[in-house]
């Protein structure tokens, strides 16, 4: 069985259905998609999503109205789904899906995002330790682990346009970039940079300046497997034809044999 993966932060759900979300869902037909920054409450789920009725469901809503959150969209059933990495300034922020398959354990995360200010900084770099610390008993359970989300913060130099102005900004600090440093030292690997070595490969693009009709862009969106199950990943890529968001989808293609 080789099932198709999405990740793809919509910038908010209700906004991206008027701009092709359910016609790009319906063509593509990815067999799990996982959604950051959906911006929803539950009261607040809008009726066309509906319309892709081969999938099921499932919410992380942010306690703050407007704010954050993610959706995990799956054609196939998982044995559970989970909202919390056991920290309750993680789990109120709508920030985590963690769904368990048969053979593969998903993440879907939305990473804080560091630029507001050095408390908000502080939270992200915390947040991300508890995420290695979440994904390393994972992998312990001999599980293909795929973690997937928008990281908010670009690893090497090729991986933005402009990195040498952007040293001093978050998503780009040397402090941010050590924890993907340090998660690759551990045996985690990024998904399509194991296949795709090119330069201009983003996935999020500011609405200034014009910057996407210029790729002026950062690879900020990734699908880090742990390094025992790489042989499953039969591909990886980004879709920077799929528009409606600041960011495009990633995917990977997964093998989990016969």
């Amino acid at each position: 069985m080789i099932l198709t993966i999405w990740s793809w932060n919509v910038n908010g759900l209700r906004a991206v259905l008027n701009k092709g979300f359910i016609e790009t869902i319906q063509q593509e037909q990815p067999d799990i998609i996982g959604l950051q920054e959906t911006k929803l409450q539950d009261h607040q789920i809008p009726e066309g999503i509906s319309e892709l009725a081969d999938y099921l469901f499932y919410w992380s809503h942010a306690q703050r109205k407007g704010y954050s959150g993610t959706a995990l969209l799956s054609k196939i059933l998982p044995l559970s789904f989970s909202t919390e990495f056991g920290v309750e300034e993680f789990d109120t922020e709508g920030r985590i899906n963690i769904a368990e398959y048969d053979k593969f354990s998903l993440f879907n995360i939305y990473f804080p995002n560091g630029q507001k200010n050095d408390e908000r900084l502080s939270y992200k770099l915390r947040f991300y330790d508890r995420c290695l610390e979440v994904m390393e008993a994972k992998r312990a359970t001999g599980k293909i682990v795929l973690v997937a989300g928008d990281y908010n913060t670009a690893h090497k130099p090729i991986d933005l346009s402009n990195p040498k102005e952007n040293e001093k900004t978050s998503g780009f600090l040397p402090i941010e970039r050590a924890w993907l440093d340090k998660i690759t030292s551990a045996g985690w690997v990024d998904t399509f940079r194991h296949f795709d070595k090119s330069e201009k490969q983003y996935s999020w693009w500011s609405y200034r300046a014009m910057a996407r009709p210029r790729n002026i862009g950062w690879r900020i969106d990734y699908f880090w497997v742990n390094q025992e199950a790489l042989h499953t990943i039969e591909a990886a890529g980004i879709r920077q034809d799929i528009m409606g968001s600041d960011h495009c989808p990633v995917w990977v293609k997964l093998n989990l044999g016969s």
